[in-house]
């Protein structure tokens, strides 16, 4: 029985030694494909991380341009609005200068069409509506519409003569064009 006992035991040191070789493979191969999962894992991990930062920049910038592309048509749609405004008010400007130009025997009412005038204007210009200046200028069709010439060689050629209607100009937008006579100098 001993000598049972004794080969039971060599037996089992030599198996636990091929076991052990074995297990040691086993680990070292479990190991590797954990690895290699865990680098698989991993590189799809940052493929899904690239592509959901890909995504967010793009939804950042595609909300940059919606911003900047609602003020700028805010800024249009205002702009546009004090034009309207002012076109509706220019024939009242252009009623009062009428009527400082006739003659009038009541100075005092000559005086408060003077200082509705003066108020006028002075909104126009607070709105930053500025006057075309135009007669003695040479003539631009970008701010003068030209209605009819006039032969005149004291004033030189292209230059505006009279201004049957004053234009006005907002910023650089022209609001109305000044109605003119150009000279020329035959």
């Amino acid at each position: 029985m001993a000598k049972n006992k004794k080969a039971k035991d060599e037996n089992q040191e030599s198996i636990t030694d091929e076991d052990i070789k074995t297990t040691e493979n086993t680990q070292d191969d479990v190991e590797n494909t954990e690895v290699a999962e865990d680098d698989s894992n991993l590189d799809n991990s940052q493929g899904e991380l690239a592509a959901e930062r890909n995504k967010y920049l793009r939804l950042a910038a595609e909300y940059d341009n919606y911003r900047k592309r609602s003020a700028k048509e805010r800024e249009m749609i205002y702009s546009d609005a004090r034009t309207d405004t002012i076109n509706k008010l220019l024939p009242v400007y252009d009623n009062l200068e009428r009527a400082l130009k006739m003659e009038c025997t009541d100075e005092s009412f000559y005086k408060g069409i003077e200082m509705i005038m003066t108020q006028l204007l002075d909104v126009l210009s607070s709105m930053g509506i500025k006057e075309i200046p135009a007669v003695g200028e040479p003539f631009d069709p970008n701010f003068h519409n030209a209605v009819m010439t006039i032969e005149n060689p004291d004033l030189g050629e292209n230059i505006v003569a009279e201004e049957y209607q004053k234009g006005f100009t907002l910023g650089d937008r022209v609001i109305r064009f000044s109605t003119v006579v150009v000279a020329n100098s035959k």
